[in-house]
């Protein structure tokens, strides 16, 4: 059985579909069994989700839009 510290150590190439068959089913019969790591895992497909989706160019001015909410949220302006 796959313990949660292998499964932490092929957590990136579970997400990649580099597995092979074997171990992809062992790390199936463990999520199956230990609620943390399919947490864990989740949590890995959400920010990778959020990765992909910014933007690939730089967003112009963000350190000013990063500057101005700051100042906001300390109640300027």
């Amino acid at each position: 059985m796959l313990s949660c510290k292998d499964l932490v150590m092929h957590s990136s190439d579970l997400l990649d579909g580099q597995l092979s068959f074997r171990r992809q089913l062992a790390v199936r019969a463990h999520l199956a069994i230990c609620w943390k790591c399919r947490r864990f895992i989740g949590q890995l497909r959400m920010a990778q989700q959020v990765i992909r989706a910014l933007p690939e160019d730089p967003i112009p001015n963000v350190d000013t839009l990063a500057q101005n909410l700051a100042e906001l949220q300390r109640g300027g302006r």
